[in-house]
C-alpha cells in the first residue's frame, strides 16, 4: 500500500482521542490496543464471546488487557440465534459481523463512544470479503489500515513492544472449519476446538481441522507431514471418536 500522506498511528489518536476497539486476543487487534494505550486519552477493548471463539482465544486476549493495564469488557454473544448465521451460506460472515459488531456498538455506545474500531491492516485483502461490508455500513474504522500497517509491520511493532502476541500465528473463526452451506451446531464446533486442542497439545501449528458431513480432513504446513505420518496412529485414536473419518490434505496450508 502506496504511505505517502497517510497519518501515523500516533496522528489517529489524536485525531479520535476515545476509541473503543473490536479485541480478539489476535496480533492485529493487541497491537491496535497497545497503541491505543500509547496515545489515546480513553479506551475500551471489546471481547465478544461466543461458540465460534476457542477457549484460549478467550485467554490471550484476557491476558493481554492485563499486561497493558487496559480496560477489557466481555460480551456474551449467541450468534447460532441468527438464523442466517446457522444455515452457513456464502454470506454468513456478513451476518455473523452484523450481529458481533452490532453488540459491541450497542455497548460502546453505553459506555460513552462513538469511534468503534477494528483491527483490518493493510495486508488484508478486503475486496471480497462479507465481513467487511457490515464494518463499513456500521461504520468502523480499521486504523491500521488507514496508516498503511501491513501484517509483517505489525508483527515487527508487536515484538518490540514486547507483546507475546507479536509472532502468534493467524486464526480464523471455528465456524470457517465448516463448508458453506452445511448447517452449523454447537457439536459440530466443540468437536473441532476438541480436536485443535488435541493436535496442539500435540505440537502441531498453523492448521486447521476441516469437517465435511462428519468427516474430519486436517490442514498442515507441509513441513509438519512427515510428522503426521509418524503420529498417524496417536492421532487416530484421539480423533476417531468424534468423527466418521480422519484424512490429511496434500493442500499445504
Amino acid at each position: 500500500m502506496w504511505k505517502e500522506n497517510m497519518m501515523e498511528i500516533k496522528e489517529f489518536f489524536e485525531k479520535y482521542p476515545e476509541v473503543a476497539l473490536a479485541f480478539s486476543g489476535g496480533v492485529d487487534s493487541s497491537y491496535l490496543l497497545y497503541a491505543a494505550k500509547q496515545y489515546a486519552k480513553r479506551c475500551t477493548a471489546y471481547y465478544v464471546k461466543s461458540v465460534f471463539q476457542p477457549k484460549f482465544e478467550y485467554r490471550d486476549a484476557v491476558r493481554l488487557a492485563e499486561e497493558l493495564g487496559a480496560d477489557i469488557s466481555v460480551i456474551e454473544a449467541d450468534v447460532l440465534s441468527s438464523e442466517d448465521v446457522k444455515r452457513n451460506p456464502e454470506k454468513r460472515c456478513y451476518y455473523c459481523k452484523q450481529l458481533i459488531f452490532s453488540n459491541i456498538k450497542k455497548n460502546a455506545l453505553a459506555d460513552g463512544y462513538t469511534v468503534i474500531l477494528d483491527g483490518t491492516n493493510a495486508s488484508d485483502d478486503v475486496n471480497d470479503r462479507p465481513g467487511m461490508k457490515a464494518l463499513k455500513e456500521l461504520e468502523v474504522r480499521s486504523p491500521l489500515r488507514e496508516c498503511g500497517l501491513t501484517k509483517d509491520e505489525v508483527r515487527k511493532l508487536s515484538k518490540e513492544a514486547g507483546l507475546f502476541t507479536w509472532d502468534k500465528p493467524a486464526y480464523a473463526c471455528l465456524a470457517t472449519r465448516i463448508p458453506a452451506n452445511e448447517p452449523i451446531d454447537k457439536d459440530k464446533l466443540a468437536k473441532i476446538e476438541k480436536a485443535e486442542d488435541f493436535l496442539f497439545s500435540l505440537g502441531y501449528t498453523d492448521f486447521r481441522v476441516r469437517t465435511i458431513n462428519g468427516h474430519a480432513r486436517l490442514e498442515m504446513p507441509e513441513d509438519q507431514w512427515m510428522k503426521v505420518a509418524e503420529n498417524r496412529k496417536e492421532i487416530l485414536n484421539g480423533l476417531k471418536d468424534m468423527f466418521k473419518t480422519v484424512s490429511l490434505s496434500l493442500k499445504s496450508r
